[in-house]
């Protein structure tokens, strides 16, 4: 079969590989129909998370079930399935407590409480290296779905491809942003970073009642592309003056919840570079300090941008006098995704309308450079195998 595999960083192509074999009793193999490059791709892609061996990528994927494994209930040979990015088992301590990007059996050689860069790991993650699990992801034409009476979800029928992809990773994501974060209903939002899971974070705090929703990124094109679909005001990540603007609209206090969409990839001066250098610092979190100060006094930061080091300087006095609640982490997607399809069943939220550019798998190498550099107004890529 084709699939989009890392070899080594900023080398991504499109080869030949074995097809995926039925290896645990409850395994599926799926027929991908869809499948989509995000955001955290790139942290391979950049060498920002390690990867030594050959992988095929991939996290956000959806299609037929092909083959069944002896112990499947849940699923059928062809049911269309979007399967949630965390690999979880469904009855772990952490899967029981609707945590299943910590599950406690995804991850045999890496897991552990430790949490740290290296030891002790989360749960699987499709495509995400092998301190995750190792698992082939979904950028390919077939691939191995482990634990399928508890990740694959079946789309309802009248549902497209594109109307429910997003459901594997970004708009859960979004969501989770916006449902840790607390929001009832007339606060004030900042939104750092207008990627693909910033987009969703925005329709997510519409949807849960905000009154003000405020997008913050340093692309004027995904400015313009977050104000086109989801009607929020912006503001230039480049602004000299972004936090006290960010004051100015909120009567001087900051904004009742921040989020930060971005992660530890977000642009950087050469002295910043440096200092990652020297500190031994993976990337930056000057986003994340951000939201530290726009935030309200007694408000809530969601960080669910990807943060994969130790940081000299946090500041961690800011968030002490300010009494900033933080949460930060992977989307719990079995959690939210009942809830979410009914959204999009219910026309209440559409997802589709990011995405940029459609590819075939086949140029899954030029997709990842076009999103890596941010050209032709790049938002979101979907390959179809």
């Amino acid at each position: 079969m084709k699939a989009a595999v890392f070899h080594k960083i900023g080398d991504i192509s499109v080869d030949n590989v074995p097809d995926p074999k039925i290896e645990q009793a409850e395994d599926v193999i799926l027929k991908v129909t869809a499948t989509a490059i995000c955001g955290s791709d790139l942290h391979i892609y950049d060498g920002f998370f390690p990867q030594l061996n050959d992988q095929i990528m991939g996290h956000e994927f959806m299609g037929i079930v092909e083959e069944v494994g002896s112990g499947v209930t849940k699923v059928k040979k062809g049911d269309r399935v979007v399967v949630p990015f965390p690999i979880a088992c469904g009855h772990c301590f952490f899967c029981n407590h609707l945590l299943p990007g910590h599950c406690e059996n995804s991850n045999p050689k890496h897991y552990g409480p430790e949490g740290g860069m290296i030891k002790g790991k989360g749960g699987g993650l499709y495509g995400y290296t092998d301190l995750y699990g190792g698992y082939s992801g979904g950028q390919a034409e077939y691939v191995r779905v482990p634990y399928a009476n508890f990740g694959p979800y079946i789309v309802p029928d009248g549902l497209e491809d594109e109307q429910v992809l997003f459901l594997t990773d970004i708009f859960p994501t979004g969501w989770t942003a916006i449902d840790w974060a607390e929001v009832k209903g007339g606060e004030t939002v900042a939104i750092f970073g207008s990627g693909p899971v910033g987009l969703m974070a925005q329709k997510a705090a519409w949807i849960r009642g905000a009154k003000r929703v405020i997008a913050i990124d340093p692309e004027q094109y995904r400015l313009d592309k977050a104000k086109q679909v989801n009607n929020v005001e912006i503001l230039n990540a480049t602004d000299d003056d972004l936090i006290q603007k960010i004051y100015d609209m909120t009567d001087g206090r900051g904004a009742d919840v921040c989020i930060d969409a971005v992660g530890m990839e977000a642009s950087r001066s050469v002295g910043e570079k440096l200092k990652a250098v020297i500190n031994l610092e993976k990337g930056t979190p000057k986003v994340m300090e951000n939201c530290f100060k726009a935030v309200r006094r007694g408000g809530i930061v969601s960080v669910v941008g990807v943060y994969g080091s130790t940081y000299d300087n946090f500041p961690i006095h800011t968030l002490f006098d300010k009494g900033i609640r933080v949460q930060f982490g992977q989307a719990p997607v079995q959690k939210y995704i009942d809830e979410l399809f009914d959204l999009v069943r219910n026309g209440k939220v559409v997802l589709d309308d990011i995405i940029s550019h459609r590819l075939p798998l086949s140029e899954a190498s030029n997709g990842y450079d076009i999103f890596k550099k941010k050209e032709d107004n790049c938002v979101k890529v979907v390959l179809r195998p």
